[in-house]
């Protein structure tokens, strides 16, 4: 199509921010590579400045701008990361700022913005509704509209990833990256297949959010009627015409993965690669960890960003232990005897799992006579061992009742 990028337009990009961005390091995952059975690489954006990909689309884009454009200040729509990124370029660039967010955008990321130096105003709940309301900003004010995915420059700015990418892997065989409107994985095609044709580029959605499967089917966008994922970062409704026609052309797969998935590859990246990933960023390592993908060696993901929200943090961790049959909620009721309660964690003790909490009721119309219900939160070692608690459990003569999936 004669509208796609060229790998000229990223080599540009890449000249442009020479001294604008890191260039983030590559690190190899012996985790990934064993469980995909070939060498795995990591691709550490959340290590970039303002914590994603997006300050190089933001800065490509407005520097770009003619002075007087520049002058009339910029707007921007986004949950998080490209408020940041546009937000740090604009600062660079002397452009004030104004980024519309969604009313749940996760604090920390309003926090950075702010302290980048723009101004902040909330609408809808959705990064469509914040889009709507920036371009009806910029209609008024005369600010430029600086879109999260779908324009040129943007695109052109994230592709240097994949440039990047291949400097310091040049026999890559596949790139794994995050899809949300699109833009990092249209700039990163472009670079990657002009210099190696033959490299598979794959594209992760969350299925709560997975807007690229129904498009692709009916040939042109399509906007999803509702969104439901913990990935805020790519809870995108529409594809852009502009990054739908590059999906359409040079990507080889889209597939999706659920929160399950992207909480389970946190909790890897955390602890098996001392890596604080948001789930956006984390979804290349969920899509390999499912063992779903047709690959070429060696592999390529991308962790596309590492700003999250501690809270989200915490039940992410959590929600990753419970996927990895490592923490268990059960509801366990026994006799309302002296001794009983004490009886019943040292049993637990006695299998080496790590009680969290415990809640004792004794006076619930549900309960029989003479019973109480101990709610337990639990810590086991996976679950085999979750398992076996619970069988042994049982065999003791509790009623074992599970809130989390039965190992």
């Amino acid at each position: 199509m004669s509208d796609l990028l060229s790998l000229a337009d990223v080599e540009a990009a890449q000249a442009l921010l020479a001294d604008v961005i890191k260039t983030t390091p590559l690190e190899h995952s012996m985790l990934l590579s064993a469980a995909i059975g070939m060498p795995a690489w990591l691709k550490c954006e959340n290590q970039q400045r303002a914590g994603s990909y997006k300050v190089r689309g933001a800065y490509t884009r407005i520097s770009r701008l003619s002075p007087e454009e520049r002058a009339r200040g910029v707007v921007a729509a986004s949950a998080g990361n490209h408020a940041q990124g546009v937000a740090l370029a604009a600062g660079l660039l002397g452009a004030q700022a104004t980024v519309f967010m969604p009313e749940g955008a996760p604090l920390p990321k309003v926090a950075a913005t702010k302290g980048y130096g723009a101004a902040i105003e909330y609408a809808g709940n959705t990064v469509d509704d914040s889009l709507a309301a920036a371009r009806e900003f910029a209609d008024r004010t005369g600010a430029v509209l600086i879109h999260p995915f779908d324009h040129p420059d943007v695109i052109a700015g994230q592709g240097t990833v994949g440039l990047e990418i291949l400097d310091q892997c040049p026999d890559v065989g596949t790139i794994v990256t995050a899809v949300g409107g699109g833009g990092l994985i249209s700039g990163v095609a472009v670079a990657a297949k002009a210099r190696k044709p033959d490299v598979r580029i794959i594209g992760v959605q969350a299925a709560g959010a997975a807007a690229y499967p129904p498009s692709l089917a009916a040939g042109a966008p399509l906007t999803l009627g509702e969104s439901a994922t913990i990935a805020d970062g790519i809870a995108v409704m529409r594809p852009g015409d502009l990054t739908f026609a590059h999906v359409s052309d040079l990507v080889d797969d889209i597939v999706t993965v659920t929160d399950e998935d992207l909480s389970a590859a946190l909790l890897v990246l955390l602890e098996r690669h001392k890596m604080v990933v948001e789930p956006a960023g984390g979804a290349a390592v969920a899509a390999l960890l499912t063992g779903n993908l047709q690959l070429k060696p060696p592999v390529v993901g991308i962790l596309s960003g590492g700003n999250i929200d501690p809270m989200l943090l915490m039940r992410v961790i959590e929600h990753g232990l419970a996927s990895a049959g490592r923490f268990v909620r059960l509801s366990v009721r026994t006799g309302d005897k002296p001794g009983e309660l004490a009886r019943l964690l040292a049993e637990i003790a006695a299998h080496r799992a790590n009680i969290v909490d415990v809640m004792h009721t004794r006076h619930e119309p549900r309960l029989s006579f003479g019973e109480v219900e101990v709610q337990l939160s639990v810590e086991t070692r996976g679950p085999d061992h979750s398992q076996t608690l619970i069988s042994a459990l049982r065999t003791s003569g509790y009623a074992v009742t599970l809130f989390s999936d039965t190992p």
